[in-house]
């Protein structure tokens, strides 16, 4: 099991928790909210354990917050990334993913699927873009757009699970 570095979860109050992992799941600080009042022990201390704690709490959180949760990330390539307003994690993922690097025929294919996308499943692509570069992200976009709905909408939370885990391994 995995530790945090600048942290210990377990000694934390509501607020400072909430606070710390407020971000995890994106704009969505419920999750951190709802994980503190099931009560800390030491076993939230483990990277891992907490994660699995998070993760549970989204799978199994109604239809409508899921959908919240997965519409507050922002598109791939999209406008917030090019005019500088994603979240730093978001923006340090995308970055890492050589999405910055896009030719203009590449953010002008990003912008046709994240429209097609959009407009069939009414979310926005999730995908955890840790270790992936660009092209292989707009493979997955083009194989994942001919998906059914259910499965895509299983897919974006499982992605958002994810990129959770990222997150919290960078603490």
């Amino acid at each position: 099991m995995s530790t945090f570095k600048t942290l210990k979860p377990s000694t934390l109050s509501r607020e400072a928790f909430v606070a710390a992992f407020a971000d995890i799941y994106e704009h969505s600080p419920w999750v951190a909210a709802k994980a503190f009042d099931l009560g800390l022990d030491s076993s939230v201390d483990a990277i891992e354990a907490l994660h699995q704690r998070m993760s549970d709490i989204l799978l199994s959180a109604d239809h409508a917050s899921q959908l919240a949760l997965i519409n507050a990330h922002p598109d791939l390539a999209g406008k917030a990334a090019v005019q500088g307003q994603l979240t730093e994690a978001s923006t340090h993922e995308q970055a890492g993913a050589g999405i910055h690097q896009c030719t203009s025929d590449e953010f002008q294919r990003f912008t046709e699927l994240n429209d097609a996308y959009k407009a069939k499943f009414k979310f926005p692509f999730i995908m955890a873009v840790k270790g992936s570069d660009r092209h292989q992200i707009l493979a997955a976009f083009e194989t994942r757009i001919h998906n059914p709905a259910d499965v895509e909408f299983k897919c974006a939370l499982a992605e958002i699970n994810k990129i959770a885990l990222f997150r919290l391994l960078q603490l």
